[in-house]
């Protein structure tokens, strides 16, 4: 038996359409869309964002995105301006044990750790 692939379902937060600009102002492609889901890919990463407001949860909830260069994603993220047209917060890069890292906080209060 093989396991082929892993697709979180991701809470959207209060604003369920603000959550799905976020994620295709980030680069990812709507792959199909439901009332209440949406399921996104970029590069092989795929994720559903589920139409869900629960902040303790959310709160609670972490992913890890591999990519090739966390500072020019840091750099695409700024420059497009999307901590203040979201409302989302940016770390630093950051070296850590498993690698150079940058933190989201997305409109839910979901941490993304995008990872070199």
């Amino acid at each position: 038996m093989k396991f082929i692939s892993l697709q979180p379902f991701v809470p959207s937060g209060k604003d369920f359409e603000k959550s799905k600009q976020l994620f295709v102002a980030l680069g990812f492609k709507i792959s199909w869309e439901d009332s209440d889901y949406v399921g996104f890919e970029r590069d092989g990463c795929k994720f559903i964002l589920q139409r869900f407001d629960n902040l303790e949860f959310a709160q609670n909830f972490m992913l890890t995105v591999n990519i090739d260069n966390a500072a020019q994603f840091r750099s695409y993220v700024m420059d497009k301006n999307l901590p203040e047209k979201f409302g989302i917060r940016i770390g630093e890069v950051t070296q850590q044990p498993y690698g150079k890292e940058v933190n989201i906080i997305d409109i839910a209060g979901v941490c993304w750790h995008f990872v070199e």
